[in-house]
């Protein structure tokens, strides 16, 4: 989920190959504010970043400060009171989005909600706590967990919790997406709730504990749950006994699950209802596994690879553990055997398609397949426990050093084995094999003991900051990054400026084209219609593309319409004008149409984008020239649109030519072309690629006396057009269109509701400036509730003989449902909470001794 940075639409910029657009440099202002490591030291060399968390042109950098800085900022707005919305509905987004899901996806993990306790304008720093916290949590909770799979010293536990708490896939995957840390806790959390069910004990906290990390982030709880029923089944092979005596553990955890994860289940019943609705994701395909030496050397610290491979190193100290178990002739050969099976197994399972989809949901993501690599690491972390629980001797050790050796030599070569790898295996590996072989040899001599302690202490650490540090170098020199200040001198007098202006909801206010972040409405207020969400609404999407607004991503990303009719028909007053090559912006007014309006109750004009934007409006405000060919490569006409061939190096452009009234203003529209556009005196680059990039409609300049326009086109594949390209904009004729328009008195708008007061006796077509997204209903005069008809995408609300008012309110699908069966386990769970505590007391009174606790 972690998303793409793309740039401006009021300046178009290259998309890459991959669909990641570039991010424009920051525009000066503030520098984010840093955090530091927390939590014992267990975050060490996380502040050895520049100007914010990880480094300043890392992945995290971009990820976080475009796309959930924005969110944490309104989940800031929703705990102060001061959002126009509520948890249901986002009215400043998507000029009005369903909420829930992206609430319950982004922003459910429990730190997320630490965001309340500091000002708004230092979000920055609270949405990085997130993730130093959830380091910090992981690290604890494996601490506490190791020490239920085996008895040993705490502080040997926490080195490798530490391990843990910064593994590759913290530093490379996890760190950038501030809801995915809550997977670091849960497994941890979730083995703890296991070995409750093996013991026989606290069924009810176990529950509570599966029910808390689904509810924190269900998608990185999935993978803790498969890997802690994976965990649990070994242990259970281990206990030995008759398996009379090990089925009640499973059908207790199998209770626990089930009860756990219904008690969540709003997340998902509200998430896949979302998911459905929502724009198609670029199709991702499985690339085939990476070669066995190149996932070998994932294993070994300090490096990054140059592609897509499983993230899974824990450090040099667990890395020797590990490869100490099969030596270690304290630990039983079952035990040795079964870890080792199930880290092979696991391992292959990252790799193998029909696994992968397992392990993510049964889909392929977007950008790394590997992202519940954070499972093997907490694998890999138990065994190496097992390891150094039974005190491994100097066979043992050297054993271990012999197979490191081995892998070293597997990997050598490899994009990911580099300079900082060498330290930490030569160094780093020395450091720790000397300190354990120390404890082993004079374990017997309390000075010696200590001293190899502080030596293993420092070493864990020193190379927990170098791994840190060397990784977030190599990605600070990756290119598709570039920084980008999210919260800004800039950016808050943006929105400053948008609070001053601010009509909601007689009209709205938009930050307009101008890019601060991946959801600048969410950052800086206002009612916009960019949006980036995995749950967008395809009816969101498409309407906005249909209107001649731009997008990314194949829609998952959508921006505000950028032309005045396109802003007219939204009711935008207010919006920031980026598009200039100064730093900053300029507040811009413009007349617009009521929020609702209405019209009379005819089908729309689909012709082209000029005639769907005439038919919302309801009056004919462009002049649509007959485009024809005049120069150049000639074009091809097609079904809807042309086909303009490739230009020769030093050829004549493919050129169109029209006649317009003079002095209307002349626009261009080509979502999907990829070349140079030149026309009345104005030359852009467009970098449209269907389905993955569309082009907004771009002004190019003013019709001249002689009323010719014309358009010059350069590309260097073959591009294409729609059939009519090219509108001109008689700007009176828009003027008197909305000052004669009919519309609604008064409109008033709650959390999730929208009520227009109509002229009384209105008849026709009531049309809502919202998207119909599933989940509208709304009534005239107060009559029975229905699903409003979708108009080019927005709400449309038939009036019938004649209304005075319409009332439109929103209800999340699946909610209800999601409800219903939270409820019967919240049921279940109390039923057994209450039956226990009877018997207990019975048995007390009884004298027959306690009975054991759930």
């Amino acid at each position: 989920m972690a998303g793409p940075d793309p740039g401006r639409a009021g300046a178009p910029r290259r998309e890459p190959a991959n669909g990641r657009a570039p991010t424009p440099r920051p525009r000066g202002g503030r520098r984010s504010p840093r955090g530091g490591a927390v939590g014992r030291g267990v975050l060490p060399g996380l502040g050895a970043a520049r100007d914010v968390p990880f480094g300043a042109r890392s992945r995290a950098v971009n990820d976080l400060g475009n796309q959930f800085v924005p969110f944490h900022a309104h989940l800031w707005d929703l705990l102060h009171g001061t959002s126009t919305g509520d948890l249901l509905v986002n009215w400043n987004s998507g000029f009005g989005s369903p909420f829930l899901a992206d609430f319950v996806t982004y922003l459910t993990n429990p730190f997320s909600w630490l965001v309340g306790l500091f000002p708004r304008d230092a979000v920055n720093l609270p949405v990085f706590l997130v993730t130093l916290l959830g380091i910090a949590a992981g690290a604890a909770a494996t601490t506490v967990l190791l020490g239920r799979l085996a008895p040993g010293p705490p502080w040997q536990r926490a080195l490798l919790g530490v391990g843990y708490g910064l593994c590759a896939w913290v530093l490379n995957d996890g760190s950038p997406d501030p809801m995915w840390m809550w997977g670091l806790v849960s497994l941890p959390m979730i083995g703890l709730a296991c070995d409750w069910c093996l013991q026989g004990r606290r069924w009810v906290p176990a529950t509570l504990i599966v029910a808390l990390a689904w509810a924190g982030n269900f998608y990185t709880a999935a993978m803790a749950t498969i890997a802690s029923c994976l965990v649990l089944l070994l242990r259970l092979v281990l206990a030995g006994g008759p398996l009379r005596d090990r089925l009640p553990a499973v059908g207790r955890a199998a209770g626990m699950f089930a009860v756990g994860v219904l008690l969540a289940a709003p997340v998902m019943t509200v998430s896949l209802k979302a998911s459905k609705a929502s724009q198609p994701a670029p199709a991702a395909t499985y690339p085939g596994a990476p070669g066995l030496t190149d996932y070998l050397a994932q294993l070994l610290p300090g490096g990054r690879s140059d592609h897509s491979v499983p993230n899974i190193f824990i450090g040099m100290l667990g890395l020797l553990l590990v490869a100490s178990l099969p030596f270690n002739r304290r630990v039983r050969p079952a035990e040795r055997i079964g870890w080792y099976v199930l880290l092979v197994l696991v391992g292959a399972s990252f790799v193998w398609e029909p696994t992968i989809l397992l392990w993510h949901g049964l889909a392929i993501p977007n950008g790394s397949p590997y992202r519940a690599s954070f499972v093997l690491s907490g694998m890999l972390v138990a065994a190496a426990w097992a390891s150094l629980a039974r005190r491994p001797d100097g066979r043992a050790l050297l054993g271990g050093a012999g197979l490191v050796a081995l892998v070293v030599l597997a990997g050598h070569g490899q994009s990911s084995v580099r300079g900082s790898t060498w330290i930490e295996v030569l160094a780093g590996g020395a450091l720790v094999l000397g300190a354990l072989w120390a404890l082993h040899r004079w374990s017997a001599r309390p000075l010696v003991r200590r001293c190899a302690g502080v030596l293993l202490i420092a070493g864990v650490f020193a190379g927990a900051v170098h791994t840190t540090w060397a990784v977030t170098r190599i990605r600070d020199g990756l290119p598709f990054y570039v920084p980008r200040t999210t919260v800004s001198a800039s950016s808050l007098a943006a929105r400053d400026a948008l609070l001053k202006a601010e009509d909601w909801p007689a009209s709205r206010t938009d930050p307009g084209p101008h890019e601060f972040a991946n959801n600048d409405p969410l950052l800086l207020g206002g009612e916009g219609g960019s949006y980036y969400s995995s749950y967008l609404p395809a009816v969101t999407a498409r309407m906005l593309q249909d209107l001649g607004a731009g997008w990314y991503i194949q829609g998952r990303h959508t921006l505000t319409p950028a032309d005045p009719v396109g802003r007219a028909l939204f009711g935008i007053t207010t919006y920031l004008d980026g598009t200039g090559t100064a730093p900053g912006f300029t507040v811009r007014h413009a007349a617009a149409a009521p929020l609702v309006t209405v019209h009379p109750d005819t089908a729309p004009d689909l012709r082209s984008v000029w005639s769907r934007q005439e038919s919302l409006l309801g009056a004919r405000v462009y002049g649509v020239p007959a485009a024809s060919w005049t120069a150049g490569p000639r074009p091809v006409a097609r079904a809807g649109g042309w086909s303009v061939p490739p230009t020769r190096k030093g050829g004549t452009w493919t050129t169109f030519s029209g006649v317009c009234a003079p002095g209307s203003t002349v626009y261009f529209y080509g979502p999907w072309f990829n070349g140079t556009v030149m026309g009345q005196g104005v030359k852009y680059t467009s970098w449209g690629r269907q389905p993955m990039t569309a082009m907004p409609i771009r002004e190019l300049g003013t019709v001249p006396a002689d009323g010719r326009v014309t358009v010059q086109l350069r590309t260097t594949a073959r591009g294409v057009l729609p059939q009519q390209p090219v509108g001109c904009l008689d700007r009176a004729a828009l003027d008197s269109a909305l000052h004669t328009v009919k519309g609604a008195t008064r409109v008033t708008a709650g959390g999730h509701t929208l009520t227009a007061e109509l002229p009384p006796g209105s008849t026709g077509l009531a049309l809502v400036s919202v998207p119909a997204a599933d989940g509208w209903t709304c009534s005239v005069d107060g009559r029975a509730a229905a699903a409003p008809r979708r108009v080019l995408g927005m709400i449309g609300v038939p009036l019938g003989a004649g209304a005075s008012r319409v009332s439109c309110g929103f209800a999340p699908p699946g909610l209800t449902a999601g409800l219903a069966a939270s409820g019967t386990a919240a049921a279940v769970l109390l039923g057994v909470a209450v039956v226990t505590s009877v018997r207990r007391r019975s048995v007390r009174r009884a004298g027959e001794g306690p009975v054991p606790s759930v």
